[in-house]
């Protein structure tokens, strides 16, 4: 059985930092395209940043420059460094996998997904 295992989510003030850890049982993470989405209430599923079997990583245009995911292989922990924190990040995070090689901003794409954690940034 796979599980992701979110932790790190939180309230901070505009401007602070936080780091989200998505640790892995039941699957490799290495073995194929991992990713980090968002969803705030009453809007779509989005992603934040994706990394993919090879190690090419991308980053929609509103976090590029803030955000920054890696992987851990050893410990088989995906990670979401997340600075210069906006209102706008506010938003139930997830990690998610899959065995595709190449990743995608489609979120049904993705077969593995955590349960989430809320994070939260006041102005």
């Amino acid at each position: 059985q796979v599980q992701l295992v979110e932790s790190g989510g939180g309230s901070v003030q505009a401007g602070g930092s936080l780091r989200l850890s998505c640790a892995a049982f039941g699957y490799i993470l290495s073995s194929g395209c991992t990713a980090w989405f968002r969803q705030a209430p009453g809007k779509e599923r989005k992603g934040v940043a994706v990394i993919d079997y090879f190690g090419a990583i991308a980053y929609p245009d509103s976090v590029k420059g803030r955000f920054t995911i890696s992987k851990d292989n050893p410990e088989n922990t995906l990670y979401l460094q997340m600075n210069s924190l906006k209102p706008e990040d506010t938003a139930m995070y997830y990690c998610a996998a899959d065995t595709r090689a190449y990743c995608t901003w489609s979120w049904p794409r993705y077969t593995y997904w955590g349960q989430g954690t809320q994070v939260t940034v006041s102005s």
